[in-house]
């Protein structure tokens, strides 16, 4: 198509309504294409080469709505438009790279496990708000997202579960030509999202071919995106699919949500996330941060004559006696006991034969420490008396009191209770990995423990020790054989985040009598802020047995639920952020 061609045709087509110039003045047909954005729910994405005038592209930057993330990119001298508000602008630190889809190639592989296709129903559209928001970015609202479902310039495709129907990933393309007639036929990518707790590989590969093949068929010569400079391993992923950087640059607005990219390093950035949400969330009410300790999670947190010491989520509102009674797990159970609470049968381990006993009297049992955290020596699901000699002794290396407890069938179910509140639900699932049908058991947990591990900071991966050989083998595999395609393999029956485990948000279905547990449970410890880990036959009936209690549970593995919010609403009640409880 001829440039005269394509003038032609977008002076005779609509505006979509997600198009606009920025300050809604009426254009006459020569002028209508100019001063262009496109409202992409997330923010304005204000196409700088639309603009003649510097300092009204500075103005329209400067217009960004309340808690949106407006980007203009494709400027002539972005220098230029910086100097005409330079308290309120700054030059973005991320790259720009480019394919040019006549030169794409497609790949014969095809996603295992999930599939990728456009967003068609309004559940698709709350799930990609609920993910956005979780990965810390700026959601759209689900009404916005389905609203541009028919829309020829915005696009939306998720990843879907092949099991569950769960949405893995989303990512939204914008068609630069039907926002505004653009002679360079271009197309870009935007909000990139992929759920960190996805069980298979190349959700985003797939995701980013799927746009770039969608705009190719539309005859666009380019995909566009936009990666900040230091994120590696996206930078790779883009490089091995043939995009390559050009010199296009970007300006945004100094706002709480682009703070840490024009502030420079803090020292709060070396905190694990764990600590990090807590003081970010501090930060954005105006209270002091002290970090006393990063890489053990302590700091201190001061507002008036108030100065309050923390490491995590836990503080010195928690006393020594509620963190003692959470720390020895048989002492947990006899006080839950004692409160009306449901608990599994327990006992302390003192002998062999004492052992074998309470394993013949219930069949499968869990070994694990009186003392412990993270999932460290606990063994589940321990069946005969050569399993229980072996998890005793891994017991014993993280404790010398060895606790064994009757196994209780059920979804491993966390619960998240703040000064007397639920506020967060949350089922936890043991670490699996997806066959390929051509990598060994070892091989698929080594990948998978590397995607955990960059998707949460290092927290989380598979640990290749023998309880892991063990449920490897209790699978019927061993770590040398090689799984067909899409089999699941359980490789853990613990759901500890630590060892690799997902954990998947559940507050809004969560039943009734489940909360009141909960709540009663801390009120028995005497604790204000705590993890309960319950064993539930369905989230949405009333059944539990509590199995234990955590005094420093990760608040960041819920969000978006307003964990720190709570938690800094605890610590500093005049500063709190709502009117009454939710």
């Amino acid at each position: 198509m001829s440039v005269n061609d394509r003038t032609h045709l977008r002076l005779q087509r609509r505006r979509a309504p997600s198009v606009s110039s920025w300050d809604n003045k009426p254009r006459s047909d020569d002028e209508i294409w100019s001063e262009t954005l496109v409202d992409c729910g997330w923010g304005r994405l204000i196409f700088g080469q639309t603009f003649d005038d510097p300092r009204r592209l500075a103005q329209c930057l400067q217009r960004e709505d309340p808690g949106k993330r407006d980007i203009a990119l494709y400027l002539r001298d972005p220098h230029v438009v910086l100097s005409y508000a330079p308290q309120d602008l700054f030059l973005d630190p991320s790259h720009t790279f480019r394919l040019w889809l006549d030169r794409y190639h497609s790949s014969q592989r095809r996603p295992v496990g999930f599939i990728v296709r456009m967003l068609n129903n309004r559940e698709d559209a709350e799930a990609a708000s609920r993910l956005y928001a979780a990965r810390h970015m700026v959601p759209p609202p689900a009404e916005f997202i389905w609203s541009e479902r028919a829309s020829r310039v915005l696009q939306y495709w998720v990843a879907v579960d092949e099991q569950d129907g769960a949405i893995l990933g989303v990512v939204n393309g914008v068609d630069h030509f039907e926002a505004f007639g653009d002679y360079e036929g271009g197309a870009s990518l935007w909000a990139l999202a992929v759920d960190p707790q996805a069980p298979y590989p190349g959700i985003g590969e797939a995701l980013v071919r799927q746009v770039a093949e969608f705009y190719q068929v539309r005859g666009r010569s380019f995909l566009d995106l936009s990666v900040m400079h230091d994120n590696h391993g996206a930078i790779r992923l883009y490089e091995k699919l043939g995009f390559a950087r050009v010199p296009v640059f970007a300006l945004k607005n100094k706002n709480a949500f682009n703070e840490p990219l024009f502030i420079g390093q803090q020292p709060a950035t070396e905190l694990n996330p764990y600590a990090r949400i807590i003081v970010d969330e501090a930060r954005r009410r105006g209270i002091g941060v002290e970090v006393l300790d990063a890489e053990a999670g302590y700091f201190a947190l001061s507002l008036g004559g108030r100065r309050i010491l923390c490491r995590e989520s836990l503080s010195e509102l928690t006393t020594a006696v509620a963190m003692s009674r959470c720390d020895d797990k048989a002492v947990t159970q006899r006080l839950l006991r004692r409160a009306g609470l449901r608990v599994p049968a327990q006992v302390s381990y003192a002998a062999l034969d004492q052992g074998e006993a309470f394993l013949s009297r219930h069949g499968r049992i869990v070994v694990k420490p009186a003392r412990g955290e993270q999932g460290a020596g606990i063994s589940v699901d321990i069946r005969d008396p050569e399993e229980l000699e072996s998890a005793v002794e891994a017991a014993r290396r993280v404790c010398e009191t060895v606790i064994l407890e009757e196994f209780c069938e059920g979804e491993d179910l966390r619960i998240i209770v703040i000064d007397d509140e639920v506020v967060a639900a949350a089922i936890r699932r043991p670490a699996q990995v997806v066959g390929t049908g051509r990598h060994s058991i070892g091989e698929l947990i080594e990948a998978q423990s590397r995607r955990r591990r960059a998707a949460t900071g290092g927290e989380s991966a598979i640990p290749m020790d023998q309880e892991t050989e063990r449920c490897v083998r209790q699978a019927g595999y061993t770590m040398t054989e090689v799984p067909s395609e899409a089999e699941v393999v359980v490789v853990r029956k613990t759901a500890n985040l630590h060892t690799g485990g997902t954990i998947h948000d559940v507050t809004d279905a969560l039943h009734p009598e489940l909360a009141r547990a909960a709540r009663e449970a801390a009120r028995a410890l005497s604790i204000p802020v705590t993890g309960l880990d319950l064993l539930v036959p369905d989230v949405r009936g009333p059944d539990y047995v509590i199995i234990e209690a955590n005094e420093r549970p990760g608040l960041a593995n819920h969000e978006p639920r307003p964990t720190a919010e709570r938690f800094v609403d605890l610590l500093f009640p005049q500063t709190a952020t709502r009117g009454g409880r939710a």
